[in-house]
């Protein structure tokens, strides 16, 4: 096996790439400066000239709100890139591992999405990622599509660090309560995807930790771990004015994992704490 992995500066792509090399596995890792994925000839000249086996796309557009400013430029990464890298890996019988999102339902009720379940996004970034999850469907037999939800990793900004950070400037902080889903560490899901590209259980998965919360819930175990003393003040997503709408209903069904002989990630509480070990503040 020989593995690209796109947005390797990314929090998840980051990962990717040290769960790679833990594995002794070939690999090599590519981002923004060393090609542009809405490039189509460029896409298709570093992806035939490293050939890999598998490429794992972490790369995208993942601004929510400014995706409703500039719509073109998102659909150009997260559509047309997805596109030409899935025809990239067609033309050297390459696997294609997709990383997509729970921006693809709608996000209405309290139940877990199936990985077959309608989908229906209600933003520019939901609607590109599902158009490139069709453009990889439409193109490619040997691919993945791994949903995952409220990412958090080592490299690169997260919720975590955000409410690490504002907890020194703040002593309450207003965080949104009636958005519900799942927290998933990047260093979790990473070893997932690795487990994956040795595999051909092809098709769509949902992948984050186990467990559910809301985002206020989510700040208050970070400030509980930690030891602040900052509060949590839970308000409504109609209280906290953004410019894409969010799915209050992020809840992913991840049964298809175990149906094909992957592992469940850990509880996310387990994992945040992991996490605020590695990044320092936490002390063992």
């Amino acid at each position: 096996m020989k593995v690209l992995v796109t947005g390797a500066k990314g929090q998840l792509g980051y990962d990717v790439v040290k769960a790679l090399a833990n594995r002794d596995v070939p690999r090599k890792g590519v981002d923004t400066d060393d090609f542009d994925i809405t490039d189509k000839d460029a896409v298709f000249h570093a992806i035939t000239d490293y050939a890999p086996t598998v490429v794992i796309h972490c790369a995208a557009y993942i601004a929510v709100d400014r995706a409703e400013d500039e719509p073109e430029r998102c659909r150009k990464v997260n559509e047309n890139g997805a596109r030409y890298i899935a025809e990239a890996c067609k033309s050297i019988d390459a696997t294609m591992i997709y990383i997509s999102t729970d921006y693809v339902f709608p996000g209405h009720g309290d139940h877990f999405h199936n990985t077959d379940d309608p989908t229906s996004p209600v933003s520019i970034y939901g609607k590109t990622k599902l158009a490139g999850e069709k453009a990889v469907q439409e193109t490619l037999d040997k691919f993945f599509i791994v949903r995952t939800s409220w990412v958090f990793g080592e490299n690169g900004n997260n919720f975590v660090k955000t409410m690490l950070r504002l907890s020194k400037e703040c002593e309450s902080l207003d965080v949104v309560c009636d958005q519900i889903g799942s927290p998933t560490y990047t260093a979790d899901l990473a070893p997932l995807l690795c487990d994956m590209a040795e595999s051909d259980k092809y098709g769509v998965y949902h992948a984050t930790n186990e467990g559910i919360c809301s985002w206020a819930e989510f700040a208050q175990a970070v400030f509980m771990q930690v030891g602040l003393k900052t509060t949590v003040v839970p308000i409504s997503t109609g209280d906290y004015p953004a410019k894409a709408v969010r799915p209050l209903n992020s809840r992913l069904d991840k049964c298809s994992l175990e149906a094909n002989g992957f592992k469940r990630l850990p509880h996310w509480e387990d994992a945040l704490f992991r996490y605020l070990t590695i990044i320092g503040e936490v002390q063992h």
